[in-house]
């Protein structure tokens, strides 16, 4: 049924756009033929927003991936660094749910370990919403910033590295079947704000795919249970995204989609100082303002990555930022 009202919204918004591009540019002729200027002026403001809600539509239909209209859980890691990478990871963790929010998402936190001196080591959040995996997949990477520390009392310019993995929330159409024998399960104390029963007893639960090495969290309930049940449906989605992306590449040689993400394999650059400026390393584009990123306007660098991946090619020799 979802997948029925999505190709029924489709059809519904073509056929829609057909009929007031027909009627605007009626309405030019008319005004035209009248000389009234008011006329061609309100049509061609009209033609203007019929162009960009079509280049929107026309952005969503590259995500055709067999998981792009899934949920999307989303991981935000610190590099080594200390606090500085520990900072820069809460940065990167709020722009991500800013940019859920405005987009009409539901955020679900699902596991936050705080920085020892601020920001986070790691978090994961669940982000429920028609496409969200299709959007989010184009972030997975590592991410640098550069910028005057302000842990640094000399004011001294620092580099700090955070990685973001993202994979698919696994429906009930999906089928992965995980061996029991093959996971470590650990329990352990909740972090965070969150009452006495939840720091004093062993609700978290981590769960450890032992043939693959994937580990997966979860201290969102308060209930062992529910966190354990939870980490299995990470665990399938995990192990699910994997093969995924091998399916990918094998079909496509997609290789901006591994799941391997090295330190000096880095998506995008984030510079505070000495200058200001945003460039993702994949192709090329660019934003002067930092700020408006950090707040969640990512869209333009999703919608490139989309299309560079739908259409081929490279970026045209795109040079890292300092």
């Amino acid at each position: 049924m979802q997948e029925r009202n999505a190709l029924e919204d489709q059809l519904t918004a073509i056929a829609r756009i057909e009929r007031e591009l027909d009627d605007q540019l009626m309405m030019i002729e008319l005004g035209e033929a009248e000389k009234d200027q008011k006329v061609i002026g309100d049509a061609e403001e009209a033609l203007k927003k019929l162009k960009a809600e079509l280049a929107r539509r026309e952005m969503e239909a590259l995500l055709s991936g067999e998981a792009d209209p899934f949920d999307s859980y989303l991981e935000v890691h610190a590099g080594a660094g200390g606090t500085e990478s520990q900072d820069w990871a809460g940065m990167l963790f709020r722009m991500y749910t800013r940019w859920a929010e405005q987009h009409g998402y539901k955020v679900e936190m699902l596991e936050e370990s705080q920085g020892e001196g601020a920001g986070i080591k790691s978090a994961t959040i669940q982000v429920k919403g028609r496409n969200a995996y299709g959007w989010l997949k184009t972030e997975a990477g590592v991410h640098r910033l550069v910028r005057i520390s302000p842990f640094d009392s000399n004011a001294r310019r620092h580099t700090s590295f955070a990685s973001v993995a993202v994979f698919p929330v696994v429906d009930d159409r999906i089928k992965i079947d995980i061996s029991e024998a093959d996971v470590r399960v650990d329990t352990m104390r909740s972090q965070g704000a969150g009452g006495q029963h939840v720091n004093k007893t062993e609700s978290a639960v981590r769960l450890t795919h032992i043939p693959t090495g994937v580990a997966v969290v979860c201290q969102a309930e308060r209930s062992q249970h529910k966190n354990k049940a939870t980490a299995w449906n990470m665990l399938r989605a995990r192990l699910y995204d994997i093969e995924l992306k091998k399916r990918e590449e094998k079909a496509a040689a997609d290789n901006a989609a591994k799941t391997d993400i090295g330190w000096g394999h880095q998506i995008r650059s984030y510079v505070l100082q000495p200058y200001q400026m945003v460039k993702d390393l994949r192709t090329g584009v660019t934003s002067p303002t930092p700020s408006d990123v950090l707040d969640g306007d990512l869209d333009r660098f999703m919608e490139a990555t989309l299309a560079q991946k739908a259409f081929g090619g490279g970026p045209e020799q795109v040079e890292d930022v300092d």
